[in-house]
């Protein structure tokens, strides 16, 4: 029986690969550099826009991170609501409460302005806003947005998730405690903003779990059965520039350059999985966060080496690539290079101060966790090596503390 569950999942995966050939992969528009979120109001203008909905939290309102952005689309004459309820991991009632604001203010786009959680709540609100018989538990899995959201522009203010240019939005249930990850690429917004001065003031701990997000993206689609050249690309460039500066504004979070360098890095990890996906580092750590509400970037910098060390051989040639490619490892064998690559990971989050462990993981959820993760990976991920619930639980047990 389980021979032939896994036969249908890769036969899915091989289906799934050829089938993304149909869909348009074109690059969102950037805007870039030093104080390019003030260039933004112009081009929305441009489009013909007269009112937008922001969609971002209390904590950067708290921080005035948006009054550059405020100042200038009153200048350009481009009129805005704020919806800045969005919690740490957006929830439906999140979503809901967006779209009703959307509508109550005619607005007619929507500005994502801050890390995963402001970016996926606005996604998630735009697909509402023109699907209306549509809920969001019903958009849950692939392809089932089935009307063109309202237009985004999407400012991140973190160098991690990649939304910017990504197919995903997650949303909590908090009725369930599950996670809802919702792809189809009409959530993919057609224009981005990388602008280096807004991500300066983050906290390091956020600089460091954010930018391992972003490496956990670049990695496992790197490594997975769904790759074609261009993603192959992304991913390679992710890695060099995050082994090259993510310690650095770690260290120093005004390096520009660098705050620079790892947008860059978050925006091309996301062009690479937002095609080729990710894994089980995601299906479990999704379910981490939805039952204990870990943050996501810290989930995947925990996770990262643990299920690297489950793929083990399956996974070796191509993560001894990416052991040359991030100097982590140039000489000796694909299995001493590959390990030389999970070692660096591990050494980099002890040097940022991740930890390696959760203590608030519950023997009693552990069943719920294991089929939650197979639920959402399998057969969807095109993962080195497919996992049993046994392979689940073991990682899980390995991330207890």
């Amino acid at each position: 029986m389980w021979q032939l569950k896994k036969a249908y999942y890769r036969s899915f995966q091989v289906i799934m690969k050829y089938a993304m050939f149909i869909f348009d992969w074109s690059e969102p528009e950037l805007l870039e550099g030093p104080g390019a979120v003030k260039r933004l109001p112009a081009l929305i203008k441009s489009k013909g826009i007269r009112k937008v909905l922001v969609v971002t939290d209390k904590g950067l309102m708290g921080l005035n991170l948006l009054d550059g952005l405020f100042g200038a689309l009153t200048e350009a004459g481009v009129d805005y609501a704020v919806f800045d309820g969005v919690q740490p991991n957006p929830t439906i009632d999140n979503i809901e409460d967006a779209r009703a604001m959307y509508l109550e203010n005619g607005c007619e786009a929507v500005v994502a302005f801050g890390g995963g959680s402001p970016m996926d709540c606005a996604k998630a609100a735009a697909a509402r806003v023109t699907n209306p018989k549509t809920s969001v538990r019903k958009m849950r899995g692939t392809l089932r947005v089935f009307h063109k959201p309202a237009l985004i522009f999407a400012v991140p203010t973190t160098a991690g998730t990649g939304s910017e240019t990504t197919v995903a939005a997650v949303v909590s249930d908090p009725e369930t405690h599950e996670k809802n990850p919702i792809n189809d690429p009409k959530l993919r917004p057609k224009y981005a903003v990388l602008d280096p001065e807004l991500t300066v003031g983050l906290p390091p701990h956020i600089t460091s779990t954010t930018g391992m997000d972003a490496l956990t993206h670049a990695v496992e689609a790197y490594i997975g059965r769904s790759n074609v050249r261009s993603t192959e690309a992304y991913a390679e460039k992710a890695v060099k520039l995050i082994f090259g500066n993510l310690e650095k504004v770690y260290a120093n979070g005004k390096d520009i350059e660098g705050r620079n360098n790892m947008l860059k890095a978050s925006y091309y990890a996301g062009m690479a999985f937002t095609r080729a996906y990710v894994g089980y580092v995601h299906a479990i750590g999704h379910n981490l966060g939805g039952m204990y509400g870990i943050p996501h970037g810290l989930a995947m910098s925990v996770i990262l080496p643990y299920v690297l060390d489950y793929y083990g051989k399956t996974a070796q040639f191509r993560l001894a690539r990416l052991a040359e490619i991030s100097g982590a490892c140039t000489l000796g064998s694909d299995e001493t290079k590959a390990a030389a690559f999970i070692q660096e990971i591990r050494d980099m989050n002890a040097r940022m101060n991740i930890p390696d462990g959760f203590e608030q993981i519950k023997e009693e959820d552990i069943p719920t966790l294991v089929k939650r993760a197979l639920k959402e990976a399998n057969p969807l991920y095109p993962v080195p090596k497919i996992m049993n619930e046994a392979d689940c639980e073991a990682v899980i047990r390995q991330l207890m503390k």
